[in-house]
């Protein structure tokens, strides 16, 4: 059954159109139940209470009321209301003061329970009393007028009349609580009524076409009359199990948040309410233009044309480091502590807000509602700061930390799938830039348009053999001998032309092309490789490498097969991996790295000093020499802090027996300070600039026909 103002349990406003509607059915109402309760003689009186199908009746009118038949997709507020089919009964069999009275305390007893408001619970009564009224007028102009005392059994020929009396019912009912809802919902009647009305048809069918089966059976004997209510037993069993089944369905099992599937569902609803807003708000603007033109100031006419959007907004929330809580203590207390940030959440966030779980550690909390981003904020702070309380499980204390990502709608996208995109883009950027939350922003946007237009240019460039590979020497700093070149990519896009690695290769590497980029590099340095050892050029390249190279196990077979084709040994090649790589296990422990030490091919730790290496899998790992980042060897000569960590990197190296390299050497006193402290090797602008593969061929000539130099 429809129910009006499902959503709010406050009176409308005195003077309202909806104020006036409930005071006027209100009223209709209690003229009705005065009408028909004058009507009732003691006689009447005394048969109600002596016949105890009556008190059966109100029995199961009561637990109807209560306990409605909720099936997947209805509420408590709409769901079919079995008192229905016992309410008709009763008006069929005993006449309208019976059914009103016993709807009437089914009414007042379900609002009590339910915490109604009285305009609420005055409202229902008065609905279902003037449609029961409305039924009775069409059976009483049929000559069919039941009382206590004068019971009446309706036979075959009764069923018209019967099924007219019930399709009267059922339209006064509706449209009574359809015009209700049309005034709060401020739309039309007809549309208020369109919402459901194929579902209320069918529940109102087979509910009023119980009741003359009902009759006969109260007619025969009281016993008769449970069984009766066997049939609703069986519908009300199916349904718990559908409404449970579809509760699995749209809920997560661990933590029972909404899944991704519900908000799907309540997020387009939000939309297509604050879409349904800001159409109502234009149309009041415009109304309000057109009725005193002349009055309103120019200013005033650009506010009232231009309503503000309602807004929803979207969260994308991220535990922080989760996985070490699985990967130390057990993924039993991960679910734990996840169940309890499930309840910290749904317990932050406002009346009507939504919090669900996608999966893993990761949830997203609808705001139907906002006021605007700056409000956005303050629930996203709110919901960081609740998670922060430190926890205790297992008698160990967690520190938890969330990064937030932030969508509003209509600003940032028209549809949830875009605001959902763009909430994780939001909340990778906070991931990154370790400010806890941030708001979708198209600057920071790597699914923007121009970088996908990039992105399909990269795709083609690779076919069209615009990457190109430059080379920077490695120079000792000992006795100026050439250790070896390093491979640069650079793109030779046709429009922007020479670009370096930071403008695409961070892009790539989110993407399956950085594979077939890593590939294209390492073919290219063979070929340039065997140029170079065939003029007797021998020099060993290096090559970059990503954490996702080295879980792709078709690299090694890569490299291997192209040092047998151009007749090279392993050592020829070095492949260069950032720090960062021993912080993921799997990329760390991969087969490939296993593969590339058992073919003997070096590896070289690049930017060492701006990760958080772990010194047992550095000692591990088969690398032959640390790079040291020019971050710190830039600032060498005017940062005592730096001298002091390079010098430590350093000794460090020098203690595992491996050789350390600095890059970004730029300076001849940068140079004699290195070699001062011991470093092996350097790389940078003041050794040689990189250069395209004809100049650096060049450079090696003229270095080889030449004795070496002092390195500074």
């Amino acid at each position: 059954m429809k129910d009006p103002n499902n959503t709010r349990n406050t009176a409308p406003r005195r003077g309202s159109p909806l104020w006036i509607y409930f005071v006027v059915v209100i009223l209709l109402g209690v003229a009705a139940c005065g009408t028909a309760f004058s009507g009732l003689s003691g006689a009447d009186l005394d048969a109600l209470a002596r016949n105890p199908v009556f008190w059966i009746l109100a029995c199961f009118i009561i637990f109807g009321e209560l306990r409605p038949i909720i099936t997947p997709g209805s509420t408590e507020n709409n769901g079919a209301n079995t008192s229905t089919t016992f309410a008709f009964a009763a008006l069929l069999y005993a006449g309208l003061p019976v059914a009103a009275a016993l709807q009437i305390v089914a009414v007042v007893t379900c609002g009590i329970f339910r915490g109604r408001s009285a305009h609420r619970i005055a409202f229902n009564a008065a609905q279902y009393t003037l449609s029961l009224a409305a039924a009775q007028l069409v059976l009483a102009v049929s000559g069919d007028m039941a009382t206590p005392t004068s019971l009446w059994v309706p036979d075959g020929g009764d069923l018209p009349v019967i099924a007219l009396a019930g399709a009267v019912y059922f339209g006064c009912n509706d449209t009574l609580v359809g015009a209700a809802i049309a005034l709060h919902e401020r739309v039309s009647l007809l549309k208020a009524l369109r919402w459901d009305l194929g579902y209320q048809i069918l529940v109102h069918m087979a509910l009023l076409g119980l009741a003359p089966l009902m009759v006969v059976a109260m007619d025969r004997s009281a016993v008769f009359v449970p069984l009766i209510v066997l049939p609703f037993i069986a519908v009300y069993l199916n349904a718990s199990v559908a409404v449970r089944r579809e509760h699995q369905a749209l809920h997560d099992g661990l933590t029972g948040l909404p899944n991704r599937k519900l908000l799907i569902v309540r997020t387009e609803e939000a939309l297509a309410e604050a879409r349904g807003a800001a159409k109502r708000t234009r149309g009041g603007a415009g109304r309000l233009g057109r009725r005193r033109p002349a009055v309103i100031k120019p200013s005033r006419l650009l506010k009232v044309a231009e309503p503000p959007h309602q807004r929803a907004g979207l969260f994308l929330l991220d535990l922080d480091r989760f996985k070490e809580v699985n990967d130390t203590l057990g993924h039993p207390t991960g679910d734990r502590l996840l169940q309890l940030v499930a309840h910290r959440l749904t317990h932050s966030v406002r009346p009507g807000d939504l919090v669900a779980r996608l999966g893993g550690d990761e949830f997203a909390v609808l705001l139907p509602t906002v006021r605007d981003e700056a409000a956005a904020r303050e629930v996203a702070a709110r919901l960081r700061a609740a998670l922060g309380e430190p926890v205790r499980l297992d008698g160990m204390s967690f520190d938890l930390e969330a990064s937030v990502g932030i969508a509003l709608f209509p600003d940032d996208a028209p549809d949830f799938e875009l605001l959902l995109q763009r909430a994780d883009v939001a909340m990778y950027n906070a991931k990154e830039a370790r400010t806890g939350v941030e708001v979708y922003s198209p600057g920071k946007d790597r699914n923007s348009p121009d970088r996908l237009s990039m992105l399909g240019d990269l795709r083609r460039a690779i076919d069209r053999s615009e990457l190109e590979l430059y080379y920077q020497p490695k120079v000792s700093l000992r006795d100026g001998q050439l250790v070896g070149m390093e491979a640069l990519l650079r793109w030779r896009h046709p429009d922007k032309g020479l670009l370096e690695p930071e403008a695409f290769l961070s892009m790539a590497e989110q993407t399956y092309l950085m594979r077939s980029i890593t590939r294209h590099v390492v073919e290219a340095a063979l070929a340039q490789t065997a140029a170079w050892w065939r003029e007797d050029l021998a020099v060993q390249v290096a090559v970059n490498a990503s954490g996702r190279d080295l879980l792709d196990t078709g690299l090694t077979e890569t490299i291997e097969e192209g040092l047998l084709a151009r007749g090279l040994p392993a050592a020829a090649l070095q492949l260069e991996i950032t720090e960062r790589i021993l912080m993921n296990e799997q990329a760390y422990a991969s087969d490939t790295v296993k593969a590339l030490a058992e073919l003997g091919i070096p590896l070289s730790l690049d930017d060492f000093g701006t990760g958080y290496s772990s010194l047992v899998r550095l000692k591990r790992l088969p690398v032959e020499e640390i790079k040291i980042d020019s971050s710190f060897v830039g600032r060498l000569t005017d940062s005592t802090d730096d001298a002091v960590i390079v010098r430590s990197i350093v000794d460090l190296v020098r203690t595992l027996g491996l050789r350390s390299v600095a890059e970004g050497v730029e300076d001849p006193q940068t140079a004699r300070m290195l070699r001062d402290m011991g470093c092996d090797a350097a790389q940078g602008w003041h050794f040689g600039r990189p250069m395209d593969a004809a100049t650096a061929t060049d450079w090696l000539r003229r270095r080889m026909e030449r004795a070496p130099e002092p390195a500074a």
